[in-house]
């Protein structure tokens, strides 16, 4: 099975891809960097105004994928036994038993829509379930099935009732990816999809399930990386911190830099985007593409960065272009 999944690695690939843009059109990098975030085992974060279809793609991830999916929708007054479970009480034959009642946050693809708009309180009800992959209620703790990824969706924080996420959790997300505006032409075929029976008459074929996801990603992890590429991505990391760091952007607009969490995820990243392209060893090319959505949401700006709206991709193109 193992040899087969390294074997037909892209096959499997770019037939998800494939799968997946038959209903979400214009957001083909997103597909492929959403694509790498799962198959390297990690959680994804989605960012952009409401209406540019984040939730639709994660809908139509899980049918392509064939994986137990539950929707969380985010709001003010949600509490943390919504999403964890709790326990109620069941009477049978005369007598009372407490019995545990799953939330939601028991699926294999959890998509937490609009994250930001709950209390810290409720966000950080994902940190357990997101790192360690086991939710912990009164004394017991209980495994996930797996595999488990949680996708999240975020609108931007200058939109009206949002709560930025904190570090700690922005830290368990692989990856933060940015949702643009499609262009005119993507417009006009999404135009055609939605407005016309197409979308209903829409089929979508599951094309693996979950043991192939979980080959995918254990075949990943066996890609070699070289030392010199590997010091490259550690130079990045470094490179981020203000004290570490010689470049004057770092120094002059970057209060915290990124945690060894942001290596790990590059290099894992890096291992399966080689493989989605046929090859079967990381390149520099693989540690620079992986760097902007592995970072992006590392790297935090002092307070003239944000007066000056320095945007961490601009940090990260420099570090890529300057660090040898």
């Amino acid at each position: 099975m193992e040899k087969k999944i390294i074997k037909n690695f892209q096959g499997y690939f770019e037939e998800i891809e494939k799968e997946v843009n038959k209903a979400i059109i214009g957001q083909e990098e997103v597909v492929k960097d959403l694509l790498i975030g799962i198959i390297s085992g990690g959680n994804v974060l989605m960012e952009g105004t409401p209406g540019l279809g984040k939730t639709q793609m994660v809908k139509t991830l899980s049918r392509v994928l064939d994986l137990s999916f539950s929707r969380i929708q985010f709001t003010p007054d949600l509490m943390p036994v919504d999403i964890l479970g709790t326990f109620l009480i069941d009477k049978k034959n005369e007598e009372f038993n407490f019995k545990f009642q799953k939330g939601p946050i028991f699926s294999s693809l959890i998509l937490a829509d609009e994250i930001n708009r709950a209390t810290p309180k409720t966000q950080s009800a994902l940190l357990e379930a997101m790192q360690e992959q086991t939710v912990t209620v009164g004394n017991n703790i209980y495994n996930l099935p797996q595999p488990f990824f949680v996708l999240a969706t975020e609108n931007p924080l200058e939109m009206e009732g949002t709560y930025p996420l904190p570090e700690a959790q922005l830290d368990r997300f692989m990856f933060k990816l940015t949702i643009d505006l499609p262009n005119m032409e993507a417009l006009s075929q999404i135009m055609d999809l939605t407005t016309t029976e197409r979308n209903e008459n829409l089929d979508l074929r599951k094309i693996v399930g979950k043991e192939e996801i979980m080959e995918m990603k254990r075949a990943a992890l066996k890609v070699p990386i070289a030392a010199p590429i590997k010091e490259y991505a550690i130079k990045i990391m470094l490179a981020t911190h203000p004290r570490e760091s010689q470049l004057d952007i770092v120094k002059n607009y970057v209060k915290c830099g990124v945690s060894p969490r942001g290596i790990q995820s590059i290099i894992i990243a890096s291992k399966a985007r080689a493989l989605s392209k046929g090859r079967f060893n990381v390149s520099f090319e693989d540690i620079k593409a992986m760097a902007y959505p592995c970072l992006r949401h590392r790297i935090f700006t002092n307070f003239r960065g944000m007066s000056e709206r320095i945007d961490p991709d601009n940090i990260i193109e420099e570090i890529v272009k300057l660090v040898k």
